[in-house]
């Protein structure tokens, strides 16, 4: 933290003139409101945390160019894991309000939401365009 505190001295005398420990403070105080602000919707956090996973990804991903509901069966070849990891990983998603889930008999239907379709494409458009 010291280091940290004297580099972040440096950079308010250069911006300054001058730096004192009340400038210095005063901006800590004003990072932390900064991070509190950003931080303060956790489920920002959930879903980038539940995208970070291959397998969750992958069969988000897939469910959002799907043009309909996929059955988890139709869904397991698409992932080198367990059906077990299948569920557990849709459940995440579901959780995480990118997938949603309808029970037909002994069947389980899942769909993309539309925050994972709007998601999705702000990321490819974002790419293409680099």
């Amino acid at each position: 933290m010291a280091q940290t505190e004297s580099r972040l001295r440096r950079l308010i005398a250069d911006e300054l003139g001058k730096c004192c420990d009340t400038d210095v403070e005063c901006r800590l105080d004003e990072l932390q409101q900064l991070a509190d602000a950003a931080f303060s919707d956790k489920s920002t956090a959930t879903v980038f945390s539940v995208l970070g996973n291959e397998t969750r990804h992958r069969l988000a991903r897939v469910l959002s160019v799907a043009d309909d509901e996929l059955c988890v069966c139709e869904l397991e070849p698409l992932v080198d894991v367990s059906e077990s990891a299948v569920s557990h990983a849709l459940s995440d998603l579901v959780d995480a309000g990118l997938v949603d889930r309808r029970k037909d008999g002994n069947w389980r239907y899942y769909t993309s939401t539309s925050l994972a379709d709007e998601l999705f494409a702000t990321a490819d458009q974002e790419v293409s365009e680099e």
